[in-house]
């Protein structure tokens, strides 16, 4: 049952990856890719219909988080509880910028609610992948738990790391490239005109950073926590996620090319849920490695509730997660199509 939820969360965030991630990737190029004030109203045009509830997926994972591992949630809620309030500040200027921008028609408030909300997406997108690279390198969980970590120590993974460093540095970096490349590949296929040609060129550029980064955030992974590869390893239906991002990278290159804006976004898609499956398969049974000393981590078949409990949640959740995808399918399939440069429309 404990490896059942395990595979739930995950897939959440996962998925919380993916939607809420175009979301960010839109609000990282929309001062690049949209120049007047119509374009960039095209642009939350585009994500207008669906941010906030992309946003509800990172509630849902975390109230489940909570239902089926409390231990967990509770020790990673204190430990990055600095963490947490900056990505709670983060996400409500995200908010107050796309609902506030067009309050009034006066350019200088535009640009400051546009600056604010590409700054809170560049942002969360940097938090967010050091937060995954934290989860992969340890944190400095002792007998007594997880105090509260520091933003950095000395810049180095070690035995009591604070949550930047070097390593998680650089997956907030590559996180950072893959969310702009992954949201320029959404906005190339939801919008037209230049807004969509400068989100493809942009794509472009993005897409080959990341694999840049890629390269070197595996290498750096090898180094800084191998057990993550042999768990992979001995575990070779994790390999799956793995084809999977190999298959959305190329996907990403070859696409776009030949007009298939669809086909390149879900294969950007792809690529992220493949690549957070990964890293939460090489994690298992891990949610939480110590860096003090191993026997301090916490598992998931140690920080599960019990087992009466999470059968009862798993049926709830059965009907829950039916309900989420049909209005998610009833959704997205209700704003396909472009989105126009119309002044009068959207946002």
């Amino acid at each position: 049952m404990a490896a059942a939820w395990f595979a739930i969360v995950s897939a959440m965030l996962a998925v919380y990856a993916v939607l809420d991630g175009f979301d960010f990737g839109a609000g990282i190029v929309h001062r690049l890719v949209a120049r007047t004030d119509e374009e960039r109203r095209a642009v939350l045009a585009a994500i207008g219909p669906v941010w906030d509830g992309n946003e509800v997926w990172l509630i849902a994972a975390g109230g489940v988080l909570f239902t089926a591992f409390p231990k967990v949630y509770a020790t990673a809620f204190s430990g990055f509880y600095m963490g947490l309030m900056v990505v709670l500040w983060l996400l409500i200027l995200r908010g107050v910028a796309i609902e506030f921008r067009s309050h009034q028609d006066h350019p200088l408030w535009r640009e400051f609610w546009d600056t604010v909300f590409s700054l809170a997406s560049v942002l969360l997108a940097v938090v967010f992948g050091t937060t995954l690279g934290n989860l992969v390198r340890g944190v400095p969980l002792g007998k007594e738990g997880l105090p509260g970590m520091p933003l950095f120590t000395n810049f180095r993974p070690g035995r009591e790391p604070g949550i930047l460093d070097w390593y998680t540095g650089l997956v907030g970096l590559f996180t950072l490239a893959t969310l702009a490349g992954h949201g320029a590949l959404y906005l190339a296929w939801r919008t037209i005109g230049p807004v969509r040609e400068r989100s493809l060129a942009f794509a472009r550029m993005a897409w080959k950073a990341v694999i840049v980064l890629w390269t070197a955030a595996t290498a750096a992974t090898a180094w800084v926590q191998p057990t993550a590869f042999s768990n992979l390893v001995a575990r070779p239906w994790a390999l799956a996620f793995v084809a999977l991002s190999a298959f959305g990278i190329f996907g990403v290159f070859r696409f776009p090319g030949r007009g298939r804006d669809l086909a390149a976004f879900l294969c950007s898609s792809a690529f992220l849920f493949g690549m957070v499956a990964t890293a939460l398969a090489g994690n298992y049974p891990f949610w939480l490695r110590s860096t003090i000393d191993p026997s301090y981590s916490l598992a998931a078949s140690d920080a599960a509730a019990a087992r009466y409990g999470m059968g009862v949640a798993l049926a709830w959740w059965a009907v829950g997660i039916m309900l989420v995808a049909g209005y998610f399918t009833y959704l997205f399939h209700s704003i396909r199509g472009k989105v126009g440069a119309d002044p009068t429309a959207g946002y």
